[in-house]
């Protein structure tokens, strides 16, 4: 059954008298309805594939944390304030002249010992460039700064970034809602030398003490 042709808005009664004062709050709302009831006319048998499509939300743009160099390698100690510190990668590796980058962890007997090397078939001088530690290699021979590892990680794994353009994968660091998005880079979240996740298990939520939290009366739910 085909539904009735629009009505149309000229058609409609006219507003009392009353209603004509700028004063009355309610006019936009009448307009908004009679806009809200013309949009919803059509012929509802029309399949969803055939009926036009609605304009997508536009996506507020957001800035990714870029690395602009290797932040070297964690030890185990601590500064003043608590944080791990990090030693430079010039602090060995400008001791030695470069030589040609081991084909895998195995073959490092001086830097890096004992380095979990799970990427695939890849080798050391297959991102790094040697001498340089803060510039990466693409397969074709393109040298890239550190900033756009993004583009590095891409050559393999595009449909992952694919996913990462529309917001499907990659996590968002705290933001609010109206204000300023910052994502996460890949290395941000995988390392780079053993990419893959542990396996894990997901957990409850943590439990608000706004929302089941204190029983009536009883003052019990808010520190279980």
């Amino acid at each position: 059954m085909r539904t009735p042709p629009c009505t149309p808005l000229f058609l409609y009664p006219a507003p009392p008298r009353c209603w004509a004062s700028s004063a009355w709050p309610t006019r936009p709302v009448l307009g908004l309805l009679c806009l809200a009831h013309a949009a919803g006319c059509g012929d509802r048998d029309q399949p969803l594939a055939l009926r036009p499509a609605l304009d997508a939300t536009p996506v507020a743009s957001a800035t990714i944390h870029h690395p602009d160099k290797l932040s070297g390698v964690p030890t185990d100690k601590r500064d003043s304030l608590g944080r791990p510190i990090r030693a430079a990668c010039v602090t060995c590796h400008s001791l030695r002249r470069p030589e040609a980058l081991p084909a895998s962890a195995a073959e490092l007997d001086e830097f890096h010992v004992g380095l979990r090397f799970e990427h695939g078939g890849l080798s050391c001088a297959s991102c790094h460039v040697i001498g340089d530690q803060d510039t990466l290699r693409k397969a074709d021979g393109e040298i890239l700064p550190m900033r756009d590892a993004m583009q590095l990680c891409a050559q393999c794994h595009g449909p992952q970034l694919r996913d990462y353009a529309k917001g499907a994968h990659g996590g968002m660091s705290g933001h609010y809602a109206g204000g300023a998005r910052v994502r996460n880079h890949c290395v941000d979240c995988h390392d780079p030398h053993v990419p893959a996740f542990q396996p894990s298990t997901p957990v409850l939520p943590p439990r608000d003490r706004f929302v089941g939290g204190h029983a009536a009366g009883t003052g019990e739910g808010a520190h279980r």
